[in-house]
């Protein structure tokens, strides 16, 4: 089961996705957003394909959003009611590959 991300963690761990990698916290909730930009859709497509078996592989799943070059991506874990280790391995995924689309 997964835990919360604990203050450590949330500082070295959570605020350089914040601060430098420009993901945002979700207002009301635990969880981080981000929106990702692509040349089309087949694209953006691929990128989401590459996400959703990463996620598989560790049973862990984004909240989404895709319209034709652009897919909105939040992260939380739904298991602890809030951001774990999950949710930064995942959105540091996105971020890796979006840079080689």
């Amino acid at each position: 089961m997964a835990v919360k991300l604990n203050e450590e963690e949330r500082k070295s761990k959570l605020k350089p996705l914040l601060q430098e990698a420009k993901w945002s916290m979700v207002d009301g909730r635990d969880a981080i957003k981000k929106t990702f930009t692509f040349t089309d859709f087949n694209q953006a497509w691929g990128w989401m394909n590459q996400v959703a078996l990463a996620g598989e592989k560790i049973d862990h799943h984004p909240e989404w959003f895709n319209v034709y070059n652009r897919v909105e991506v939040t992260w939380s874990t739904h298991d602890c009611s809030g951001l774990s280790l999950k949710d930064i391995k995942m959105a540091t995924f996105c971020d890796k590959t979006h840079k080689t689309s």
